[in-house]
Order: structure tokens, then sequence, then C-alpha cells
């Protein structure tokens, strides 16, 4: 059976994180199997803000990178007797990074960003590989780069599936237990690339549609998905069966669940997905398989913070139809407001927008042009899948109550909250 099982940073944050990735790989059949690991910790945090001192020509950067040096060092000290061999491996890593950071011509920050922050992703699998090959786990290191290709659209490069699928085939033959990275690739030039939010549970599912996996794992350090956010709200409950639709219908509410970019490839070929604890991998934990009903069936609640209320009417009671309504879209899109919910009535509309970008004074000044305004910050959108009466009430004494919109299995409020 061929398997895919991918381990995020959370999971190998630290010494004990790489051992009990052993102890999950000597519970598990290790033929035919390939591990997808993050970059460990916080590792990404840190090479950004070397990034970002780089670029603002900050000579500080080298003592930032020079604590992402000292992270990984104190972890292999910790995992190996003798470090030799992957203490030289290492710091060859790093003088590839400060090698490129002195002698990098572009000025872009997303070409930047992709070739220092993919370090972290080759750092992590260099050690998890060397630690398994002294656990009497043989295994081969592949770099992605090498087969995941895409274009040059840096930080959220798009995947060229058939030339990815095709090298995959080839350096996948005949391999035991393969460790690579998630997260990056490389374009047509070999520049490295990576591929956004949620990247490597990306790689991890990419890797999974083209050698045909029977099942994609993913490790987390949670016992798998929860019906809510258990560090907002309370008594959550474990899901343990659930669809891929469902899976995605959540998270387009915003849920913090896997990313529906993720799902795509698996649900083409029906494969199922696992999410399992990293800490106790005896827990069955969640299946997201085809046409699986949620189980348990229970309300599923997404709270999405610090969002903005625009209400607009217009002046002279003229109906607020397509032109208008376009109007308005073509100014969300300009000054780069995501939109979590609309609503609309003949002479007015409603829009909750998260001002990512900090430019919601100059989109008001342009609607001010064309309609009267109101604008109200800090505000919360709830939404419950599922929902009934018991957890409506629950979530709506939480704050005053502006919007309501409800569907037979959705509803969302949009709330102001009591302090």
């Amino acid at each position: 059976m061929t398997k895919v099982f991918k381990f995020g940073g959370a999971s190998v944050k630290n010494a004990d994180g790489v051992i009990q990735v052993v102890k999950i790989l000597n519970q598990s059949q290790q033929d035919n199997l390939v591990v997808v690991v993050s970059a460990m910790g916080k590792t990404t945090n840190l090479l950004e803000k070397v990034v970002q001192k780089y670029l603002h020509k900050d000579d500080q950067y080298l003592e930032n990178l020079a604590e992402v040096e000292f992270f990984h060092f104190e972890i292999i000290n910790k995992l190996f007797s003798n470090s030799k061999k992957v203490t030289e491996i290492v710091k060859n890593i790093f003088s590839d990074c400060k090698l490129f950071l002195k002698n990098n011509p572009s000025p872009k920050k997303s070409y930047v960003y992709d070739q220092v922050v993919s370090f972290g992703e080759l750092l992590s699998t260099i050690i998890v590989s060397e630690y398994l090959t002294t656990k009497g786990i043989n295994n081969k290191w592949l770099d992605a780069r090498n087969f995941i290709k895409t274009n040059s659209y840096y930080r959220g490069a798009v995947l060229n599936w058939e030339i990815t699928s095709r090298k995959i085939k080839n350096y996948f033959v005949n391999e035991r237990l393969i460790v690579t990275q998630g997260f990056i690739g490389s374009d047509d030039n070999n520049f490295t690339t990576t591929l956004g939010r949620e990247g490597s549970d990306y790689s991890a599912a990419i890797i999974a549609y083209c050698i045909d996996a029977h099942v994609l794992t993913i490790w987390k350090d949670v016992p798998g998905l929860m019906n809510g956010d258990p560090k907002v709200f309370g008594d959550t409950q474990l899901i343990r069966k659930i669809s891929y639709e469902e899976t995605i219908e959540l998270a387009f509410y915003g849920a913090s669940v896997i990313h529906p970019k993720t799902l795509q490839p698996l649900q083409k070929k029906e494969i199922p997905l696992h999410i399992k604890s990293f800490i106790n991998p005896e827990i069955i934990g969640t299946v997201v398989e085809k046409g699986k009903k949620l189980e348990p069936k229970v309300p599923c609640f997404i709270q999405k913070n610090n969002l903005s209320l625009i209400q607009l009417s217009s002046r002279d009671f003229s109906f607020i139809v397509e032109e208008n309504i376009s109007y308005i879209f073509k100014l969300l899109d300009k000054y780069k407001m995501s939109v979590d919910l609309i609503q609309n009535s003949a002479i007015s509309f409603s829009v909750c927008v998260n001002d990512k970008y900090k430019k919601m004074e100059e989109l008001l000044k342009c609607l001010r042009n064309r309609f009267d305004v109101n604008h109200t910050s800090g505000i919360v959108l709830y939404t419950i899948r599922h929902f009934n009466k018991k957890s409506v009430n629950d979530i709506t004494k939480k704050g005053s109550l502006i919007i309501e919109q409800r569907t037979n299995k959705t509803i969302q409020l949009v709330m102001k909250p009591y302090f």
C-alpha cells in the first residue's frame, strides 16, 4: 500500500518531535512510504525576518540567520551522538544561504523570499533523514525542487501538473521510504519557488495524486478536525468522518481546516485524507473521504475577528442593481478588500470585509462620492454550519446582532461584540 505522511513544523519543532516521528514510522508499514516535512517550529518566521531586514539593508539580518543556525544545531546536538556528517551538510546549507544573500542582484521581495525561506524545509528534512538512518530506518532524501515544477509566480507559484507528474514518477521508482520537503518547488530556470498558504499540505497532496497513493495522513498537534477552535469555543468535539465537499465548505467560511487546494487533487482520485494526532497516534483522528456523512452530526463553528462592516445607501432612492454593484466590487478589488459577507436590498448594500492591507480610508473616500456610507470596525462574523436553535442562541449572547443570513445548512451572524 502506497502512503504519504506529512509532518508539520509544530510536530518537528524540537528534538523530541523528531524522535516522535521515528516512533510513528516504527509503528507503520515503511514500504512505499513518502514522508513530507515542513520547516521546524518557527523557522519560517525567523527566515522571514532575515528577508525583511536584508531588503531594508539592515545588517542585523545576519544575527537573525545566526539564530536560525543556533536553533538547528541545538536540535542536532540533542539527536546525534556522532553529528559530524549532518553538521557538515547543515553548515553547507547555511553557507549557500549566506552566499545567495551576499551575491543576490534582485531587489524583488517575493523572489528573495522564496530563495531564503525555502532553506527551512531543506534543513528540517536533512536532519530528519539523517536521524532516521541512525535509527536503522533506511530512506532516500530527495530535493522537492527537482520534481515540483511551477511557474515563476514567487510566494504563490502555480504547479505545472504535467511536468511534475512525469518527474515524480521518474524520481520515485523503487524507493522504499522517501523523505522530502513540503512548500517548495522550482521554475523553468530552476529558481526556487514556494506554493503559498498551506503549501506543505498541498505538496503532500500533489505527491499522493502523482503516485496514486492509497492514503495521505497529515500529522498535527491536535486530535484531528474539531467542530470549532478549542481556544475560542468551549466543549468542542472531534469530527471523526467528513466529506471532501463539507471540508471545503468549512474552509470557504474561514475554518482553520485543510485548505481547498490540498483537497482538490485528493478528491479527483478519491484518495482518503487522514488527520491524526502527532502526540497520540493511537487516536483514530479524522477521515476525509468522498461521500462521508458528517460524524458526529454537530454544529461547526467559525469565528472571524476584526472585520469591518460597510453599509451603503443610495442618495436618490435609486436601486442598487448591476451598475452600482459593479462599481462597488471594482473598488473592493482595487483596494484589496477580502469580502466575507454581502447583503443588499433595493436601495441599500452591506458588505463585511477584512481590510488586510489597511486601505479602508481610501475605499470609503471613493464610496462617499456616490453613496451615503456607514462604517463600523471591530466586527465579528460567526458562521455556524449545521446550526440548531441552541448553537445560534449561544452565539447571539456574545454581542449585538447587526446582520443575519441563513440557508438550510448555514447561518452567518455579523455582530458587534460586547466588551
